[in-house]
């Protein structure tokens, strides 16, 4: 599968392993990211079954432009290694990893990998979910120079329980938590996936809580139901008048004219070399969302 420079990860399904309708019908969806899921929509019995029907689903592809990744069991579960090691086989973007709490455990994660075949380019994502991995944020972040590790997925669901904090629409309990992590990602440049929303009828909801991890700065959002990918897409895409003020920022920069300087005045806007890294960013970004859609 190949990588998109920039890709964007504006929606992120998680579908669950065990149902073989689902991974078919996920190939006709407008997902940027596939979590194909053996951990927590997986009941015990069914851990072997769905870990055959995704693997071999994920090998077949078809997939399209869309990142495949697999969310196995924690390696200190019965499922852990055998999970690890079909995945690997199978050859996804990615593998998502549950409850971490420190550096330590992205280091046996990514052993765990290596020790399986994977290949460099297989990505490490991991779900930030327990109150430890919290407060352990930039010690976890720091070790994606020595990993294969590529962004964090929020898992508020989890957190909510472990802090028995209330799922409340602003969020309230979660903001050091969501806020931490999103620095820690963005200090590391690491990706970073806000967690899901729970009433897949609230539509309005659904939007103000995108709208909110947009604002926070997060790349994308994890869903639950086709039926969020939408608003999901449509509220991390950028603007066009962005994209437009961006395609100016890199010409203003490009011109020989400019040669030299650090600043300019780009549509009557004061412009720096950083916002020239995001305009870049921007752009990318764009294509990579106008190449999904036109199946390219």
């Amino acid at each position: 599968m190949t990588e998109i420079a920039h890709r964007p990860r504006r929606s992120a399904l998680y579908m669950p392993g065990a149902n073989t309708r689902a991974l078919e019908k996920a190939k006709t969806l407008a997902a940027d990211m596939l979590l194909l899921d053996l951990e927590d929509a997986v009941a015990p019995e069914a851990k072997d079954e769905a870990r055959e029907a995704v693997c071999g689903a994920v090998k077949a592809g078809g997939y399209g432009a869309r990142e495949v990744v697999i969310r196995v069991n924690g390696l200190d579960t019965e499922w852990g290694l055998d999970d690890m090691a079909a995945a690997v086989a199978a050859g996804p973007d990615g593998v998502l990893a549950p409850k971490v709490i420190d550096g330590g455990d992205i280091d046996r994660i990514d052993d765990a990998m290596s020790r399986a075949g994977a290949p460099k380019e297989m990505g490490l994502w991991v779900m930030i979910e327990m109150p430890k991995a919290i407060l352990n944020i930039q010690e976890i972040a720091e070790a994606v120079g020595r990993t294969r590790l590529t962004g964090f997925v929020m898992g508020t669901n989890d957190l909510a329980k472990e802090q028995r904090a209330q799922m409340t629409p602003d969020r309230i309990a979660f903001q050091y938590a969501l806020g931490a992590s999103v620095a820690a990602a963005r200090a590391y440049d690491l990706a970073i996936l806000d967690g899901v929303f729970n009433d897949i009828s609230n539509t309005d909801g659904l939007e103000a809580e995108c709208r909110q991890g947009r604002a926070m700065g997060f790349d994308g959002k994890t869903l639950i139901h086709p039926s969020q990918l939408e608003p999901c897409n449509r509220v991390f895409s950028p603007e066009p008048g962005d994209v437009a003020q961006a395609r100016d920022v890199i010409a203003a920069f490009a011109d020989p004219a400019n040669a030299g300087k650090g600043v300019l005045k780009v549509n009557g806007k004061m412009t720096e070399l950083l916002h020239l890294e995001e305009a870049r960013r921007l752009v990318h970004v764009q294509a990579a969302i106008e190449a999904m859609a036109t199946g390219n």
